[in-house]
């Protein structure tokens, strides 16, 4: 795998404000046996496994989140991006890469960043944003994390409202945001052709 482009993935969490919200999470949460064919696994492989190398790392309790936690997690993988690399991090992995690209420096620049639903707030969701995922007021260290910065949303999201797209807008005025008609909600979508497009794009450019 020497000389393909990694594409490191983060997948995304709940979070809640204490252990009570937690439990009364579990007990109410539907289970389903049934296999759904989601964009980020099956799908990825099939559309760029042959010329990138995914890396899907299991962050720590994704069902209830701490990003003291990830953040560990994260930093033992940096030393295996030695490639040319793309991050990508779904809903609360959204909100981690920007935090965690805001407040510390890659040793090396990634090729892109993609934030797919990524909260800025937690406002309108009916989702807490806590456990230490909170933005600071500055992400301009973002742009020295990466050479091109994505941020995807959609219009029928309630997990994330569009709304947050023109938060992040407001602090990151150079990202390129694109606001989707809509993708089953929280892109609960088995295939996303967008994403796919946007990265060989990327890897064409270089």
């Amino acid at each position: 795998m020497k000389n393909k482009t990694q594409i490191f993935l983060v997948h995304g969490g709940e979070t809640f404000k204490n252990q009570k919200d937690y439990l009364n999470y579990l007990k109410n949460r539907a289970v389903s046996i049934e296999k759904r064919p989601r964009w980020a696994l099956e799908y990825l492989d099939k559309e760029l496994g042959k010329k990138f190398e995914i890396i899907r790392p299991r962050m720590p309790l994704p069902e209830n989140a701490k990003y003291e936690e990830w953040k560990i997690v994260f930093k033992k993988y940096i030393p295996f991006l030695k490639n040319k690399f793309i991050l990508i991090g779904n809903s609360l992995g959204g909100i981690f890469l920007m935090k965690y690209l805001s407040e510390n420096r890659l040793p090396k620049k990634a090729l892109s960043v993609y934030a797919v639903c990524a909260p800025f707030d937690g406002e309108g969701s009916d989702e807490d944003l806590v456990g230490g995922f909170n933005l600071k007021s500055n992400l301009s260290l973002i742009y020295k994390n990466t050479k091109n910065l994505y941020l995807l949303f959609s219009k029928d999201d309630t997990s994330v409202p569009v709304t947050n797209a023109e938060k992040y807008r407001r602090k990151l005025k150079d990202a390129y945001i694109a606001i989707y008609e809509g993708k089953n909600g929280h892109f609960n979508v088995p295939k996303f052709p967008e994403l796919i497009k946007l990265v060989r794009n990327d890897v064409k450019r270089i």
